[in-house]
């Protein structure tokens, strides 16, 4: 076995557990007995808050706590929740309009937070609520990303939360007036509600001066210190820990106001309290995604090479900055700005505002999906009003594979790739040579076939720096502690085998240990696919230590020099010796030697660089111009992850992504009513996407090894999501464009292909 790994397919233990009904979320474990909480919302968009009377409620039958904005403050806790802020242009913070976890003063949004109920069940605290008498004037609702109209926060001029730049503007200007061709395109980025299949939960309990707060998220310790921060708490006396989860997709990585509330209301109670959230008040209250409209711009010389690039984007932020909205469509962003191609000269400014919606946030890929949705549509239209080859633009304009080390112009330096030989590989896999047969079947049938192609790269984020911690225990099984969080990925299955495939340990000995602050100090969650990656990493470490202090053991055991002591990721050796134990009986014999040192091992490792998971997405769609209805008949990926430590697993992830990402280009489209109602607030209004609506996706890889870490790997978590936007709305746009359509936004619901054929019909006629 090599160093990275045997990087075999192998199916996740956990799923056992989890198809016979053995797993273990957040609402099955509650404490028994626990009180139940339950969230009164506000019902209006935008109003002044004159008065909350909570007497009755109170007074109702079973409820033992009733919570506002003022109820926080008298308890001496901190109303106010935390976020990030980017540097504007002119070098100053981004708004830092507070966002308290109770309303108070004003409502912004319909479902914001007004009081917290706490009852002996779930319906007395919704009866209590309805006892709520909650008087308001209503104010002006603000819903265009336009800077200006009604203020939602008074230190927040024209609602701008930020104003921010990347690159030079003048020699871009100066590039676009030198360019001998430009193209310009605006581009709608639309809103979606990440819908995890289960909603957002916790419970929290406070004994013995200690604050316990179990929550189904991404990570324990941003939580941690929202918790200390908010009650003045000491950080050793706030355990936050995590059960199974179902699903999080970077919706569930940070705080959430029922959070807090549950806290402040196990605190006061010195009492366990509970909450989980339904769908539609998910739907009301979760972090959205996406959410922006950008006006992109590509100059070309005389030979079609891009000569520099332009962006503006307008960024709806919601009603308050969230944890890291304001990095979002900013600096994350800015990661991936000019893709796969060779263009040092650009420029990016991105505005976000304030409205009365609910907040944005991470959603699967955060920035990254939408900087390459972005290029790759303007990639694709420029192709076309070229009149170029899309594939042959993408080849004239690719970083070359001798050219990497890449400096891009916005700091980053991608290690390795080979653009020109996925492409290859993927126009092979396919079958682009048999499209025009395709499309000539299609129009025989009276429908539109189109081919889209999306060449992406992405940027792997998050804190470089990860812990392992391997403990063999006296029943000679192995636990190993990481700092990761699995939301579905397949993480107990993956550390497990790459422990086995290092150590020789058998992988049905090794348990994974997550989830816990008290039992893991330290670690950087899950998100922006940095799991595997940071963790395995680590990994290597902490089995480097261990072979280090086991070997030198062992050679105090043996009578023999460290250095005649060796270990073949399956045993150990000494020379002259005919002894072979493994890490357990090496174990073993520490433990019976009293050597309890050397059965806890923890080592922390961080990664020298990013990687930068690449590839080409190509669909192909069918449209029946009767209807409007847009079918992906066939999807191809090929993708280079670097080596893959589990390729089954990676390839389940491609497919979620991919499944995600052609949800908001068909189907999933968040609506407020002008009053700023959500209209889409149950599964019969917000379409997320059915079986019947996904092709089968072919998969396959071309691994170009990072040298980012010692592993050779590149995230693959949010790869899918990243190179479908593109790919589906480059095969739509291709399927209409010689009917004379040159703009259609997501999703392309049948109402709205159809409308656009129409028109364009209707236009045609006309000017015959």
């Amino acid at each position: 076995m090599d160093a990275f790994g045997k990087s075999q397919p192998a199916k996740r233990v956990e799923d056992v557990r989890f198809l016979t009904g053995g797993g273990r979320y957040v609402d099955d474990i509650a404490p028994e007995g626990a009180l139940y909480g339950f969230v009164f919302r506000s019902p209006v968009a935008h109003a002044e808050i004159d008065g909350i009377d909570v007497a009755d409620a109170r007074a109702a039958p079973g409820v033992r706590l009733v919570l506002t904005a003022e109820d926080i403050e008298t308890m001496g806790a901190r109303l106010a929740m935390a976020f990030s802020r980017v540097e504007n242009r002119d070098g100053t913070k981004g708004s830092g309009a507070e966002r308290p976890f109770l309303a108070k003063g004003r409502v912004r949004f319909v479902g914001e937070p007004v009081a917290f109920i706490v009852a002996e069940t779930l319906a007395q605290a919704r009866d209590a609520a309805e006892l709520i008498e909650f008087d308001y004037t209503d104010l002006p609702v603000k819903l265009d990303v336009v800077p200006g109209g009604q203020t939602l926060h008074d230190d927040t001029p024209d609602n701008v939360v930020f104003d921010w730049g990347m690159g030079d503007e003048a020699a871009t200007e100066a590039a676009f007036k030198a360019a001998a061709k430009t193209v310009s395109l605006s581009i709608d980025d639309n809103r979606v509600i990440c819908n995890s299949m289960e909603p957002r939960g916790a419970y929290a309990e406070w004994a013995n001066d200690r604050l316990h707060v179990c929550f189904n998220g991404q990570g324990v310790w941003g939580l941690k210190t929202d918790m200390s921060e908010t009650f003045d708490l000491k950080p050793e006396q706030v355990r936050i820990t995590t059960p199974d989860v179902g699903g999080g997709f970077g919706m569930k990585g940070f705080a959430y106001p029922e959070y807090l509330m549950l806290a402040a209301a196990a605190i006061q109670l010195k009492h366990p309290v509970r909450w989980m959230g339904e769908r539609t008040e998910s739907m009301l209250s979760d972090n959205a995604g996406r959410d922006l409209v950008s006006q992109a711009e590509l100059a070309f010389d005389d030979d079609n090479k891009i000569t520099a690039y332009r962006i503006t984007s307008r960024c709806n932020m919601g009603a308050y900055s969230s944890t890291f909205a304001q990095f979002i469509q900013t600096q994350l962003f800015s990661r991936v700005l000019t893709g796969v191609y060779d263009v040092q000269t650009i420029w990016m400014q991105a505005t976000g505002v304030f409205t009365n919606t609910t907040q944005v946030d991470a959603y699967r890929g955060a920035g990254r999906p939408e900087a390459i949705f972005a290029l790759e549509r303007m990639i694709d239209y420029a192709a076309r009003e070229l009149v170029v080859d899309p594939w042959e633009i993408r080849r004239k304009n690719f970083i070359p594979a001798d050219a990497f080390p890449h400096d891009t112009p916005v700091g980053e330096t991608y290690d390795v790739g080979d653009f020109h030989r996925l492409l290859a590989s993927a126009e092979e896999h396919s079958d682009r040579a048999g499209f025009a047969a395709r499309r000539a079947d299609s129009e025989a049938r009276g429908q539109l076939r189109g081919q889209g192609l999306c060449y992406y790269i992405e940027s792997i984020l998050g804190d470089p720096s990860e812990t392992a911690a391997v403990e063999f225990q006296d029943d000679g099984t192995v636990l190993i502690f990481v700092g990761t969080q699995s939301n579905g990925q397949g993480h107990e299955t993956v550390y497990a085998k790459f422990l086995s495939d290092q150590t020789g340990i058998p992988m049905d000995a090794i348990s994974v240990v997550q989830g816990d602050s008290d039992r893991i100090p330290h670690g950087g969650g899950t998100g922006g696919s940095r799991s595997v990656t940071t963790q395995n990493n680590a990994t290597l470490s902490t089995v480097a230590k261990m072979v280090s202090q086991f070997g030198a053991f062992l050679a105090d055991e043996l009578g023999v020099a460290p250095e005649d002591v060796s270990f073949d990721d399956e045993r150990f050796r000494a020379t002259g010796r005919n002894e072979t134990p493994d890490m357990l009986e090496v174990a073993a014999m520490a433990r019976n030697k009293g050597r309890a040192d050397l059965l806890k091992i923890t080592e922390t490792a961080k990664l020298p660089g990013r990687s930068f998971p690449n590839g080409a997405h190509v669909a192909e769609v069918e449209i029946d111009p009767e209807t409007g209805v847009v079918t992906v008949e066939r999807y191809t990926v090929v993708d280079d992850f670097g080596n893959l430590i589990n390729p089954m697993l990676a390839e389940g992830q491609v497919h979620g992504g991919v499944a995600q990402g052609i949800g908001q280009a068909l189907t999933e489209r968040v609506v407020f009513s002008d009053e700023g109602q959500l209209l889409t607030a149950t599964f019969m209004d917000y379409a997320m996407p059915r079986a019947d609506d996904l092709p089968m996706i072919a998969f396959s890889t071309q691994p170009v090894p990072s040298t980012a870490n010692i592993l050779g790997m590149k995230g693959c978590g949010e790869a899918g999501t990243v190179g479908a936007l593109a790919a589906v709305a480059n095969g739509v746009l291709d399927a209409v464009w010689d009917r004379g359509i040159r703009q259609i936004d997501m999703p392309f619901t049948p109402h709205r292909v159809w409308q656009v054929l129409n028109q364009a019909g209707g236009a045609r006629i006309a000017a015959e």
